[in-house]
C-alpha cells in the first residue's frame, strides 16, 4: 500500500458529491466507477474490474441499493481479502451483512447524518398529512365532493408527538415539530442528557408503553434489527391512545402490518402515513387502497441536498481511515483495520 494510491471503487456515479469535491479525494486516492445497475452486473464486472486493476481497498455503495440486495459475501465475496472498508449511503443497514464484513476485517460505514434532516423532513409531512386527512382531501379536489367529510380537520397545537428513536432523524423531527406547537415526548435505549432533552424540550417515557399511552401521534425513526422487527404490533396498538396516529418513516418491518389494518379498521388508529413497507415495491393491496393511509414510495431521504451529503459522507469515511486509522462513523469494529 505504500507503493500505490489506495483503489476506492464506487458501485455507480457519484454524480451528487461534486466534481471539486471528487478531484481533491483523488490526490490521495484512485477513484473508478463500478458501471453495474444490478446485482449480476455487480458480480460479472466487480472480479473483471479487479483483474484488470488489481486489489480493491475501498467500496462505496451509494442510494438505490435495491436492485443489488442483499450486500453478503454472495456479491461482494470478490472484495476479499483486500477490501479495508464498505461504506453506504443510506442510514438503514438491514441489507447489509455486517457480521461477514466484521469477521473479514472490513469495516462498515451508513452515514448518521446525511439524510437525518431530509427523513425529518418526511417524518413532519406525514405527521401533517395523517392529521389533514390529505388522501381524502386530495381526492375531493380531484372530483365533486370537494369538502366533504373534512371539515374540521384535526390541529397539532397541543397534541403530544411520541418519538420512537432519538437519533439523528428523531432530534430534527422533534425540533421541526416544536414549530407546530407539539408537546415532545420520546423513547430511546439510552436516555439523553438533561441538556439534551431541555434542547428539544422533550420528556423521557421509560418504556415503549408507556410513550404509546401518552401519545397522539407516534413517529417511527428507529433502525430496523433483530430487536425492532415487528416492534408496533397487537400489544402496542393496545396500548395507544384510541384514534391516534402513526407515522413511519424508518422500515416497513418495524411494524406488524397485519396488526396495523386491524388497528386501522377498528378505529384505534385514525390514520397512517407511511413512507416505508414490508416487501417494497411489492405492498399490501391494503396500502394503495384504504383512506386511511398516507402513502409515499420510500422517498424520505431521496432530496439533492441529502444525496450529496450522504455520497460525501462516504468519501469522508474512508479518508478517515486511511488518516487516523478509523472511519467517521463505523458501524461494527474491527481490529486492526488496516
Amino acid at each position: 500500500m505504500a507503493t500505490r494510491k489506495p483503489l476506492v471503487v464506487a458501485l455507480g456515479d457519484p454524480k451528487y458529491a461534486g466534481q471539486e469535491f471528487l478531484d481533491e479525494f483523488k490526490k490521495d486516492f484512485d477513484f473508478e466507477i463500478l458501471p453495474a445497475t444490478n446485482r449480476k452486473e455487480t458480480q460479472d464486472l466487480l472480479p473483471q474490474l479487479i483483474a484488470r486493476r488489481g486489489p480493491v481497498d475501498a467500496f462505496i455503495i451509494r442510494m438505490g441499493t435495491p436492485p443489488y440486495e442483499p450486500f453478503n459475501e454472495d456479491l461482494l465475496g470478490s472484495l476479499l481479502p483486500h477490501c479495508k472498508i464498505i461504506t453506504s449511503a443510506s442510514a438503514g443497514f438491514n441489507e447489509f451483512d455486517v457480521d461477514w464484513m466484521t469477521r473479514n476485517k472490513i469495516w462498515f460505514c451508513n452515514t448518521r447524518n446525511a439524510v437525518a434532516e431530509a427523513t425529518a423532513d418526511m417524518a413532519l409531512f406525514l405527521i401533517l398529512a395523517v392529521l389533514r386527512d390529505t388522501t381524502r382531501a386530495e381526492k375531493g379536489a380531484r372530483s365533486d365532493s370537494w369538502k366533504a367529510g373534512l371539515v374540521p380537520c384535526r390541529d397539532p397545537t397541543g397534541m403530544t408527538l411520541g418519538i420512537v428513536g432519538m437519533g439523528a432523524i428523531g432530534k430534527y423531527t422533534a425540533r421541526k415539530a416544536l414549530a407546530f406547537n407539539m408537546r415532545i415526548h420520546y423513547y430511546n435505549r439510552h436516555r439523553l442528557s438533561p441538556e439534551v432533552e431541555a434542547e428539544y424540550h422533550a420528556t423521557y417515557r421509560p418504556t415503549l408503553h408507556s410513550l404509546l399511552a401518552q401519545s397522539d401521534v407516534v413517529s417511527l425513526s428507529c433502525p430496523l434489527n433483530r430487536e425492532t422487527t415487528n416492534l408496533i404490533s397487537k400489544a402496542e396498538f393496545a396500548a395507544m391512545k384510541h384514534g391516534s396516529f402513526l407515522v413511519n418513516t424508518s422500515r416497513g418491518a418495524v411494524v406488524d402490518e397485519e396488526a396495523l389494518i386491524d388497528a386501522l379498521e377498528s378505529g384505534k388508529i385514525t390514520r397512517a402515513g407511511l413512507d416505508v413497507f414490508c416487501n417494497e415495491p411489492n405492498i399490501n393491496p391494503y396500502f394503495k387502497t384504504s383512506n386511511k393511509i398516507i402513502a409515499q414510495p420510500h422517498m424520505g431521504g431521496l432530496t439533492d441536498v441529502a444525496f450529496e451529503k450522504s455520497e460525501r459522507e462516504c468519501f469522508e469515511n474512508i479518508r478517515s481511515l486511511w488518516r487516523t486509522g478509523r472511519p467517521v462513523a463505523p458501524v461494527n469494529e474491527v481490529v486492526d483495520g488496516l
